[in-house]
């Protein structure tokens, strides 16, 4: 298939809010360029900066990130308040957030490499490389294809709780799946012979220099990721369950005793271990670990690597994907507010006053909220990664104010 024939249809994606408590935020920030006048940047300004830690308790907010690409790199990075309200330990340059659905991109990218390289059709149908024990009957799974993955037009539900069935015809409309990212994974690894992190680290991390980027989890993992938050009752300080710590502490004795690192397992293995630590519940695609749907523990600094990955330069780096399959993340193809919003591969694409916007948005378990917002033609992005309930509140308004642009989806 030629790089041409990655071109197609339109989509879209979802925020959410809700509210925590917590003492007051320190800041910490730091520039590492300067550009001539004329050539406005993302990067925030000081006094929003020194306004922060005031908007973070406003909004029940302990800990955030937030990190800039200008020119096609990454050029500033910032870190603010706690990881946890308890032991006020502080967010650093290297605490690892949750992405959330942030991740779905990020998995999509590795996806077209592997459409470059011809070892992936995006236009054949998914049960010819992997079909799911989970798949049920209905015809129109077997026309599934990565394409429809991609850009979220599946039928499939966001999480299924029995065998998979569709809602509408492959390709007719929008249907936003968790899901069907799942059975992606599957098809990845069967075509890869790995692990979704050993391909990950292998197409992606490794020569990108992500190196706060991982699908697992371990001891160093424990220790440098932010705990969620979400509202206390008046005046109490507590924190709210923590599904992924507690899964992935779980599954470390299970990692220990096998000698096989979280990270690199794959599928099955994900699976196995589950029901060996739990036999009485059955494991669900949404309560996976090693997720490519949204799974993914990084640094904000990491994601905007990644998020520069989009933009227009003149030399990429050779492993990089065809400028072809970069369009086609950021080409529109699935409507889904009308023109003004609407899908890619991968992205979500906003026409905005300011030029079209790829983003995406994440929340896991409505206690880790993150946002990144991109503009390829003009070599800017910005990534804020929160750990708390109201976080995508926080998140909109950091980027209104770093950006100047008033996003039509904070409409949503």
């Amino acid at each position: 298939m030629s790089n041409g024939a990655i071109f197609g249809r339109r989509t879209l994606l979802a925020g959410s809010a809700a509210l925590i408590a917590v003492g007051p935020a320190s800041a910490r920030s730091r520039t590492e360029a300067r550009y001539s006048e004329g050539n406005p940047t993302w990067i925030p300004s000081g006094e929003l900066v020194r306004d922060l830690p005031r908007l973070m308790r406003i909004a029940g907010v302990p800990g955030a990130a937030i990190a800039v690409v200008d020119r096609g790199k990454l050029a500033w990075s910032g870190s603010f308040g706690v990881k946890n309200i308890l032991t006020r330990d502080p967010v650093r340059e290297d605490t690892l957030f949750e992405a959330a659905s942030m991740t779905k991109p990020v998995f999509a990218y590795v996806v077209m490499r592997l459409v470059d390289e011809k070892r992936l059709d995006l236009d054949r149908p998914l049960v010819l490389y992997r079909r799911p024990a989970n798949l049920g009957t209905d015809p129109n799974l077997e026309r599934i294809t990565a394409r429809h993955v991609l850009e979220h037009s599946t039928g499939l539900p966001n999480w299924a709780s029995g065998p998979l069935v569709t809602s509408s015809a492959p390709g007719s409309v929008y249907s936003y799946s968790g899901e069907a990212f799942i059975w992606l994974q599957l098809v990845v690894e069967t075509i890869m012979g790995m692990s979704l992190g050993s391909v990950m680290q292998a197409k992606l991390f490794g020569p990108a220099g992500m190196t706060h980027s991982s699908f697992g989890w371990d001891e160093e993992i424990a220790r440098s990721a932010v705990f969620g938050h979400s509202e206390p009752p008046e005046g109490e300080q507590k924190l709210p369950p923590q599904p992924t710590r507690e899964l992935g502490n779980r599954l470390l004795r299970v990692a220990t005793k096998r000698r096989k690192p979280i990270a690199s397992w794959t599928y099955e293995d994900s699976v196995e271990a589950m029901r060996e630590t739990d036999p009485k519940t059955p494991p669900s695609t949404h309560d996976l670990l090693v997720n490519s749907a949204g799974g993914l523990l990084m640094t904000a600094s990491d994601y905007a690597k990644f998020m520069a990955l989009m933009m227009e330069r003149p030399e990429p780096a050779a492993w990089e994907i065809s400028d072809a399959a970069r369009q086609a993340m950021l080409t529109p193809r699935l409507e889904i507010r009308g023109r003004d919003i609407s899908r890619g591969l991968g992205w979500e694409i906003e026409q905005s006053p300011a030029g079209p916007l790829f983003q995406h948005s994440g929340s896991n378990y409505g206690i880790f909220k993150t946002l990144g917002v991109g503009d390829a033609r003009h070599g800017r992005a910005i990534v804020v990664f929160t750990n708390a309930a109201n976080g995508n509140a926080l998140a909109a308004r950091i980027v209104r104010q770093a950006t100047g642009i008033d996003r039509l989806k904070s409409l949503v």
